[in-house]
């Protein structure tokens, strides 16, 4: 969806038409706080300040604070009265006095008007002021715009868009719509594609899990771009195998020297996930946890592509394979997250108890990989590998079961100990699709019990536990990835009445809470007093749900 070329035609000037009305029949207001007004593609962010609007560039771990543009921007009438913000759309910010700013193409920023003056502040304290007789560059490169062409182009382009937006139920339809924009806005070139970033505010790269979750909801309508979302993983894929943490505008995070800190101390900042870190000893390879080959696979499953499986089918073996030969330390046959970035859930209590943990989950996903690379490898004419992949699911299966279930749950370790703490991770094990029928009926009674299901589940830390914080990121809040890998789960064990009634339960509390967030309280059911907006994943998991899987 790029931006329109300069139109070398002449500008309207004073007393011309600016174009047509041109409303956009979406039902989408933009509140230029939790939702900036920003472009696909584009780097810049116009959000409200206290003394105007304010324009930043979003980069990798930077926040926008050091990547102002201007601020301060107010727009006055022809006698000199402030013209407020009336309206902000995805194709444009109107101003009472009919001024409009908008994107002329991604890194070029607008403002058309016929009467009255724009005023703003650059980063150095300068002040600029603007008549407004026609369409001006605000900022980016100079040029030559014609109004009437940049509002068409914009409403063309999102128009577009939203043609492609997958059908949900009327309910759904106000949420669907803001997690539609979102995954537009979010997508940005990176590392030699359009990836698609967690969000542009604190999360400008491509993380890895996120990619696989976005290319899971960027499926249903758009399976070209969902296959681009982990082709940018593996085209960065190290030459161990491993998939790297991160790909961003400098490179990829693949190691680190780095702990996170509690995110207790940081809550409501919009900041990276690597910001915030105390030293630890020695450098650790980095990754996310496996689910690269269950993303293709979901994305052959709405669009069959042979070709692409068969292309990235040798990727994913050594990915896979990574795990054992490079981050099985003990030996057991049970890989664990060498740090807890791996993790992706950076600050859980798991690693209160030690920067090394083996919690349930990890394996799981592997159980699940071996069963997806047997499903890849029976698609692209290699029966042999499928029976091989197959049986090591059901092998790895039974030891995760053998060495790790004590009765009532599966243990998490940390330094060869087992932790206290209880996690939603206990539960996913129900991704096999594999567990003894016992086991499974335990965990699917342990999920619908009081320590994790309330009026909005699924808490990532169980709610009569002493460590739970219902506001503090993997300590508590509810993440639409869980839940969605949890409905998955108790689907593949058999429990379809129970992940019916955790998706519309999910549905329902993204539907109320009135934003795409990076996580929720389950305690209230709204946003978590630590979380960003416009999140990618729970945009792309929104609709995913939604369409009902």
């Amino acid at each position: 969806m790029p931006g329109p070329g300069p139109d070398p035609g002449p500008d309207p000037g004073p007393g011309h038409d600016l174009g047509p009305d041109l409303p956009l029949d979406l039902d989408l207001e933009l509140d230029l706080v939790e939702r900036p007004f920003t472009e696909r593609g584009s780097r810049l962010l116009v959000t409200a300040g206290p003394d105007g609007l304010r324009v930043a560039r979003a980069q990798y771990e930077t926040p926008l604070d050091a990547t102002t543009e201007l601020t301060a921007l107010v727009v006055r009438d022809r006698d000199g009265r402030p013209a407020p913000v009336v309206s902000a759309t995805p194709t444009g910010v109107e101003f009472a006095n009919g001024a409009t700013l908008m994107f002329a193409d991604t890194a070029t920023l607008v403002i058309a008007g016929r009467d009255g003056r724009a005023r703003w502040r650059l980063p150095d304290g300068t002040e600029r002021t603007l008549a407004l007789t026609g369409c001006h560059v605000l900022t980016g490169p100079p040029g030559h715009w014609s109004a009437p062409a940049v509002r068409a182009a914009a409403r063309a382009r999102w128009d577009q868009w939203f043609a492609r937006m997958p059908a949900v139920r009327p309910d759904l339809a106000e949420r669907a719509r803001m997690a539609w924009w979102t995954l537009a806005v979010n997508l940005l070139p990176i590392g030699g594609r359009e990836g698609l970033v967690p969000s542009k505010y604190g999360y400008v790269g491509v993380w890895n899990w996120d990619a696989l979750f976005h290319a899971v909801g960027l499926r249903h309508a758009w399976p070209a771009l969902a296959r681009d979302q982990i082709l940018l993983l593996l085209d960065h894929q190290l030459p161990d195998g491993r998939l790297p943490d991160v790909v961003h505008d400098h490179g990829v995070l693949a190691e680190t020297t780095d702990l996170p800190r509690s995110d207790l101390a940081r809550l409501g900042e919009h900041v990276g996930r690597a910001n915030g870190a105390a030293p630890s000893s020695g450098v650790v390879p980095v990754t996310k946890p496996p689910l690269a080959a269950w993303a293709v696979w979901k994305v052959h499953e709405a669009d069959p592509d042979v070709p692409f499986l068969a292309a990235v089918y040798p990727k994913l073996v050594r990915a896979h394979t990574w795990w054992f030969s490079h981050s099985d330390p003990d030996g057991d046959g049970l890989p664990e997250y060498l740090h807890p970035y791996s993790s992706g859930l950076d600050d859980s209590p798991v690693w209160d108890h030690g920067p090394r943990a083996e919690p349930p989950d990890l394996n799981s996903y592997l159980v699940l990989q071996a069963d997806r690379l047997a499903d890849i490898a029976d698609a692209i004419g290699l029966p042999s590998e499928a029976e091989d992949w197959r049986a090591r699911a059901a092998g790895h299966a039974a030891l995760l079961v053998a060495e790790r279930w004590n009765g009532t749950r599966f243990t998490t370790l940390a330094a060869g100990e087992e932790v206290p703490v209880r996690t939603v991770l206990d539960l996913m094990p129900l991704l096999t699709g594999r567990l003894p029928a016992d086991v499974a009926a335990t965990l699917e009674r342990t999920l619908r019990s009081a320590a994790f299901w309330g009026e909005h589940p699924v808490p990532t830390v169980a709610f009569d536990d002493p460590a739970f914080a219902p506001d503090a990121m993997w300590r508590g809040p509810v993440w639409l990835n869980v839940n969605h890998l949890l409905v998955e789960g108790l689907r593949r064990s058999g429990f379809a009445a129970t992940a019916e009634e955790l998706r519309q339960r999910t549905l329902a509390m993204v539907r109320d809470a009135g934003g795409l967030y990076e996580y929720w309280n389950p305690l209230t059911g709204a946003r978590a007093a630590g979380a960003t907006s416009g999140f990618g994943w729970s945009a792309a998991l929104f609709i995913d749900l939604a369409c009902g899987e």
